[in-house]
């Protein structure tokens, strides 16, 4: 199958384009609920949405951001790698690096709030079915946390099995979409005009302070719109970039179709589904339930989300490590992580519990999209800059400007709820730190043995020493700075067997690739054992070693009891405490595990 064909596009649509083909369910009800819907104001923000999703999605990602990549992967922490590639000073390593966190921990932030909006708007479109007008804003509640726990219950089994019908439901959502607006459009067809940026100009002259703050509601149009780079890996360059124009066709129409509703009806108040109400009476319980599952599959995208983005920091040593269960054999994206599905789901509970709707949920909404814009803006222009393309640079910039724009409207948001998505992105922000500096603190304290000196006291120790039948591997990041637990046990602790391996893992700047040589003898009964990772990559290490033969008797590995009563490092020592090792991150056989502790203080 070529990259652009109708079944890559149709799981592209499915898989990518969920949470922002879902935001016309919410955002210009959202932005209607505190703008008078005067004629003037419509065609304003219409154009206004139209050049938000023209610039911050079409320009921002399918022109810029897919253009760079490494073997066709994409996202933050791939911006990060490949401009760390392109800077020589500690301090701009060290910034680059800051940006990169802030953005994995903007982007989880945004996540929990993602599915709470999206499930609690589709909800809210049972009020307009007559018989259930006077349903609770408890029972509504009560329905969107249903929903919502029964996705999350569902993710440790995984989505293989029904994510091939995630497309043709989506396929069909954007059709109603277009074919709903269409309708509307016929009705008051001036609404055409709004594609001329003029009307967007206009409206912010006349608006002036007002007209810039609303843009914190307009940013609700391009939710989910950084999916298009981050998932590029998965399904290539090509045929997001294909489904993209028919979705950016799909929701304008709609928004359009909406607007012009909007003019006929200016006391609407939950715009798309009083306008699906009003022309299609007979059809409007199906679009309903269609509603609620697209927004369950837009939620769905965005767990899987940040299950791949958590997957890259822990490869890339920005996170710790955790338990993975990796719930396809096929598709390699398909991994769920325990502690990160409960974590969000109580995350996600709590903003139905305090947010109750779906229009109090969009003043805590659009904060953490317009953050992880921003750096991704600041990531692009960087790179083009010290690649000196010097075109792509201007525009990257004005690009640049203009997200700035939005999340500098957005910090209005933060005491009328903005505040909890801040809270929600500080906790993985804060772990992130803690274990990143945590981390070089360990480090500076476990001084590594030069390989030359292990080399040469291995060789003294093994000629007299009494050897223990069998091969042992030990574990270690680098062979060429040897980790003292391996030294501690061979030549303190006189456990010595007759073949010693040292086995090197090491994740490349490459996202995918596996390779690794012959297990290279440096001395009798001493080898060592290289293989190469890309930091996406999920490997079967255990595999890897039956296939070089080895038939290792046992396994060791490191591991730090840290003593400190620094509260910082009291954090540290507890995620350290909590984290499996690295053998039993890659499940290796636990029958032959040991490990060796060293005592630091902190």
């Amino acid at each position: 199958m070529s990259a652009g064909t109708a079944p890559g596009i149709i799981k592209s649509i499915g898989l990518v384009f969920g949470d922002i083909g879902t935001s016309p369910i919410y955002a210009l009800t959202a932005i209607f609920l505190i703008l008078p819907s005067t004629p003037a104001n419509v065609m304003g923000i219409l154009s206004l949405v139209i050049w938000t999703l023209t610039i911050l999605v079409t320009v921002e990602y399918t022109f810029l951001a897919m253009n760079i990549g490494k073997k066709g992967e994409g996202g933050t922490i791939v911006l990060r790698e490949v401009l760390l590639s392109l800077l020589t000073s500690g301090h701009q390593v060290a910034f680059v690096s800051f940006l990169a966190i802030i953005g994995v921990a903007l982007f989880i932030g945004d996540g929990v709030i993602t599915p709470a909006i999206s499930i609690l708007s589709a909800v809210e479109g049972v009020l307009l079915i007559p018989s259930f007008g006077a349903t609770s804003q408890w029972i509504l509640m009560g329905m969107a946390g249903t929903i919502a726990v029964a996705l999350f219950l569902f993710q440790v089994k995984g989505t293989e099995r029904v994510a091939f019908t995630f497309g043709p439901v989506m396929v069909l959502w954007f059709a109603v979409l277009s074919v709903t607006g269409i309708a509307s459009i016929i009705t008051a067809p001036s609404v055409l005009f709004a594609i001329s940026p003029g009307y967007a100009v206009s409206f912010l002259s006349r608006h002036g302070i007002e007209g810039f703050l609303i843009l914190s509601s307009v940013i609700l149009v391009a939710t989910g719109g950084e999916a298009l780079y981050a998932d590029m890996g998965h399904l290539g360059k090509k045929p997001i970039v294909h489904a993209w124009y028919i979705v950016f066709s799909a929701l304008v129409l709609s928004y359009l179709g909406q607007g012009a509703f909007l003019i006929n009806h200016p006391d609407a108040h939950n715009v798309l589904f009083e306008m699906v109400y009003s022309e299609f009476h007979v059809a409007y319980v199906p679009f309903l339930l269609l509603s609620i599952v697209a927004t369950v599959i837009a939620s769905q995208a965005m767990i899987s989300g940040i299950f791949s983005i958590v997957f890259q920091g822990i490869t890339t040593r920005m996170m710790p490590l955790m338990r993975i269960n990796f719930t396809s054999p096929h598709i390699r994206s398909q991994i769920y992580i325990d502690v990160v599905n409960w974590m969000l789901l109580a995350a996600v509970l709590l903003m139905i519990l305090i947010f109750r709707t779906s229009g109090n949920l969009a003043h805590a909404y659009g904060l953490a999209v317009s953050g992880t814009m921003a750096i991704t803006g600041i990531l692009l222009t960087w790179i083009f800059l010290r690649r000196k393309k010097i075109v792509l640079s201007l525009v990257a910039g004005g690009v640049l400007i203009v997200n700035f724009l939005f999340l500098s409207a957005n910090f209005h948001k933060i005491p009328y709820g903005g505040y909890w998505s801040l809270i929600i992105a500080a906790i993985p922000f804060g772990i992130i730190l803690i274990y990143v500096k945590g981390q070089e603190k360990l480090q500076s304290a476990l001084i590594p043995v030069p390989f030359c000196t292990f080399e040469e006291e291995f060789e003294r120790t093994y000629r007299d020493a009494e050897k223990i039948p069998g091969t042992a591997l030990y574990f270690t990041r680098d062979f060429r700075q040897v980790p003292p637990y391996i030294p501690r046990t061979l030549f303190t602790n006189g456990i010595l067997y007759e073949e010693n391996i040292l086995v090197s893992v090491i994740r490349t700047e490459q996202p995918f690739g596996v390779t690794w040589g012959i297990i290279r003898e440096v001395t009798e009964g001493f080898s060592v054992f290289e293989i190469y990772l890309g930091y996406m990559e999920i490997v079967d290490l255990d595999a890897i070693i039956r296939e070089t033969g080895v038939q290792e008797r046992t396994i060791f590995y490191g591991m730090e009891e840290i003593l400190t009563v620094h509260p910082v490092w009291r954090i540290f020592a507890a995620i350290k405490r909590l984290s499996p090792s690295v053998v039993q991150f890659y499940k290796l056989p636990s029958g032959k595990i040991h490990g060796v502790i060293t005592r630091i203080e902190m």
